[in-house]
């Protein structure tokens, strides 16, 4: 009976285990990395505050993909005019465009540590084999492999209980933290929100969840509206998937933290400086395991990233669209996977790199969702039908994060004007 039930509990696991998974993509671990290589433990703490936020933030988009059996882009048009959404949607397309060209150039950087295969040759093949897999495999089928990939990272967890970690100093710089009001600090703050709160995510898990209702969801819980089942299954899937993506990134953290940092190395610039936190525990395999999960999150998050991008095109313009659907049914939804994917494989073949890409894509990131989420939380405070099914601490929660991102955003922005004066 207990296997039956851990078999039934991870079964039920959807898109909101998928979307956490997604969101330790190559770019999080840039970044995660950079975090713990320049400031040590300090910035630990960013990983607990945002959690919270991040969960309510990913339910509010969930429910309302679930109540509506629609996406968010499609929900953003009928509470608010198009000179909000078509905005909206340009800036996610652009985000997650160079999101897949850092994530693919990583790749391919990764790849060539270990094969010697030419880094921008690699990069376009993983471009190609993550669009053949969107367009030829139905989504239930992918997202059942999707979920396995979610373990690849867990070697960060064991190298941080392989190597001295002084646990005092992580809890009190979590605990009590320290925020000097810097450039180079808040550029960093925002890379780690925007890496952990990206708004690709949100148009994800909103269509894939208009898709579970319309799949099979629905027919266990309620015919329509939100009922306490339905936010109960979307609840567990949610916090699951954060979780699990926030005890990763957090152990990345700490693990750069104890073997870059303390080594005088503060600037990861190369994928072969990245890989060399994990060599305490993997040792002469260290680029080959550094490269599977690096390889392994990016098949995961790029087709994330084209099939969100598509979601919020086609519904801004009325497409059919569906990650269900054959390519001859919707030839639009896969054209804008399709012109994503492609647009960043051409992206990753710049001489930028990789690592400073992956960087700078989770500052656009953060600095994209703050429209995005106030769109959002618009958005369902209107819709009472799907409002009616998120408690408070959801809603509050969900401008919190909104707000946090915002004055991020903003102290960035004044630290940067400031130190160019």
């Amino acid at each position: 009976m207990e296997k039956k039930t851990r078999g039934g509990f991870w079964r039920a696991l959807g898109p909101g285990l998928i979307t956490g998974a997604a969101d330790d993509d190559p770019s999080g671990i840039a970044t995660y990395s950079q975090a713990g290589a320049q400031f040590g433990y300090q910035l630990g703490w960013t990983l607990f505050l945002t959690l919270p936020f991040m969960v309510a933030i990913q339910i509010v988009s969930a429910a309302l993909g679930w109540s509506t059996n629609q996406g968010l882009a499609r929900n953003i048009a009928k509470s608010l005019p198009g000179y909000v959404l078509f905005p909206v949607v340009a800036l996610l397309v652009v985000a997650n465009t160079i999101n897949i060209a850092a994530d693919l150039a990583a790749m391919g950087a990764s790849f060539k540590l270990v094969t010697g295969i030419d880094a921008a040759a690699a990069a376009i093949g993983f471009g190609i084999v993550c669009l053949l897999g969107e367009v030829f495999i139905p989504y239930h089928r992918y997202a059942g492999l999707l979920k396995y990939l979610t373990f690849v990272l867990l070697l960060y967890v064991a190298t941080a209980f392989s190597v001295t970690v002084p646990w005092e100093e992580v809890a009190r710089d979590v605990l009590l933290p320290t925020l000097a009001l810097n450039r180079d600090m808040l550029l960093t703050v925002v890379a780690v929100f925007g890496t952990t709160i990206s708004p690709y995510l949100f148009f994800w898990q909103a269509s894939q969840e208009a898709e579970e209702s319309r799949l099979s969801h629905r027919s266990r819980h309620a015919p329509s509206g939100m009922s306490k089942a339905a936010f109960r299954h979307i609840a567990i899937d949610t916090w699951t998937g954060m979780i699990v993506s926030n005890i990763v990134a957090f152990f990345i953290l700490v693990t750069t933290a104890a073997t870059l940092h303390v080594h005088g190395i503060t600037h990861v610039e190369t994928a072969e400086q990245a890989a060399e936190a994990l060599r305490p525990v993997a040792g002469k395999l260290t680029f080959i395991l550094f490269s599977l999960g690096v390889v392994g999150t990016g098949l995961l998050a790029v087709p994330v990233l084209a099939g969100s991008a598509a979601y919020a095109v086609a519904d801004a313009f009325h497409l059919r669209g569906s990650l269900e659907y054959p390519a001859n049914r919707a030839i639009g939804f896969y054209a804008i996977v399709s012109a994503a994917t492609l647009s960043g494989a051409a992206l990753a073949l710049s001489n930028l790199n990789p690592i400073a890409m992956l960087f700078w894509s989770a500052v656009v990131n953060g600095v994209v969702a703050v429209p995005v989420m106030l769109a959002m939380m618009v958005v369902v405070m209107k819709n009472r039908r799907s409002g009616e099914g998120l408690p408070m601490w959801v809603i509050v929660l969900g401008w919190l994060g909104t707000l946090v991102m915002a004055v991020a955003v903003g102290a960035l922005a004044w630290s940067s004007l400031a130190s160019s004066n």
